[in-house]
This record gives structure tokens, sequence and C-alpha cells, in this order.
């Protein structure tokens, strides 16, 4: 079975930032720690506006999310704290998915910057997308200096998300997205011939977040 992976991305500039971080450090990722079938649970802040949270769980597939250990926890039986901080919040993302490549990658150790990028892809566009980024993009970002990992995900279909197609790249840092060699590796022919059939593209540079 593939593994899995759940993102939940946040906007929390409305909400306090020392509590929403102390839910997230005191509660909300130890809680998740402790279910069976969870692995990485990382947290990351956008690199552009700071008040973007994002949160990435490893799982051995997306079927733990439909456990009993994890039913405990999440939806109506979130904490009280959970569910008033998130009310607080704007909910930029939330991801449930299984890895379609490279096999059974987990999340390295050591980054310091992780690229999420969601999207949906036009029907008439999606054979010639999938088969860009399987052979193409995915291959040529993994080699890019920096690049630790290159993974890529399909969204569960048994919920209802708002985008089909997700890939994170965990980063030395996030300037590598920035090298001269990441920039020939997205610049491709066979890349400005698919970017046309994507929509509703979610682009996030992170930095590892660090408590102060």
């Amino acid at each position: 079975m593939a593994r899995g992976l759940l993102i939940a991305a946040f906007n929390f500039k409305n909400a306090h930032a020392d509590e929403f971080h102390d839910w997230y450090d005191l509660e909300h990722v130890p809680e998740r720690e402790a279910v069976p079938g969870f692995g990485a649970c990382e947290r990351w802040i956008g690199v552009d506006d700071p008040f973007v949270s994002v949160a990435t769980y490893d799982l051995e597939s997306v079927d733990v999310l439909r456990g009993a250990d994890y039913k405990a926890i999440a939806g109506e039986n979130l904490s009280v704290w959970s569910k008033r901080v998130t009310a607080m919040c704007d909910r930029v993302l939330r991801f449930e998915g299984a890895q379609t490549l490279p096999g059974e990658a987990e999340a390295p150790a050591g980054a310091g910057g992780l690229l999420l990028n969601a999207m949906n892809v036009t029907p008439e566009g999606e054979a010639d997308f999938n088969a860009w980024y399987d052979e193409e993009h995915i291959p040529a970002l993994a080699g890019v200096p920096g690049c630790l990992a290159a993974r890529r995900y399909l969204s569960d279909p048994r919920i209802e998300g708002t985008h089909k197609y997700v890939a994170i790249y965990h980063l030395a840092t996030p300037e590598v997205t920035r090298s001269d060699a990441w920039a020939k590796a997205v610049d491709t022919p066979w890349s400005a011939r698919v970017r046309p059939h994507f929509r509703d593209r979610l682009r996030v540079l992170t930095g590892r977040y660090a408590r102060g």
C-alpha cells in the first residue's frame, strides 16, 4: 500500500501568534505523533508570508486517517483548544493523499525548507501532465543540488478536497528554488506545454519552523 501524506496549511494572521504556536507544539502535533501510523510530523512557515503555516504529516498509508486512533482526536473530536484556535485562522489547504512517486520514500532528515505545489489539471491535459511530472519534472528537480527529496501525491478520492495533485520538495534551504540549477530544471519545452493546463495552482515556499 502506498505511503500517505496529510497537509494542513493555515493563515493565522487573525489569531494570537504565541497561542497558535503553543497549540501546535504542545497539543496538536504531540497528539498526532502518538497515533500509530504517523511518521514525520513537520512544521513550516511561509518565506513570503510569515503568517502562513504548513504542517506535513507522513503516514504509513492514507488509511491511517480512517482509523479509530486518529478519529478520536480529529473531526468532531478535536479538542476545545483546537476548535478555538482554528476558528481564528483561514484554511489555505487541507490535503490527504497517497504517494505516487518515488516509491516508498519518506521525509528526509535535515531539511531547512519545503516547497509545496498543489494544483488541478484540465481533463484534456491530464495524461501529458502526469507523464511530464513522472518522467521529467520530479527527476529533474530531485537532481538539483540542495533538493533532498521530491515526492508526488494523488488526493484520496474518498474525500472532497480542493486539489487533486500535490508535490512537496524538501530542501536544504528555501534558497535552493532560486538557484540557476532549479530554474533550468523547471524551464523546459515540456513544462511550457503542460503549464496552460494547470488550474487552482497553490505554490507555497517555506522554511522550517523553529520554536522561539
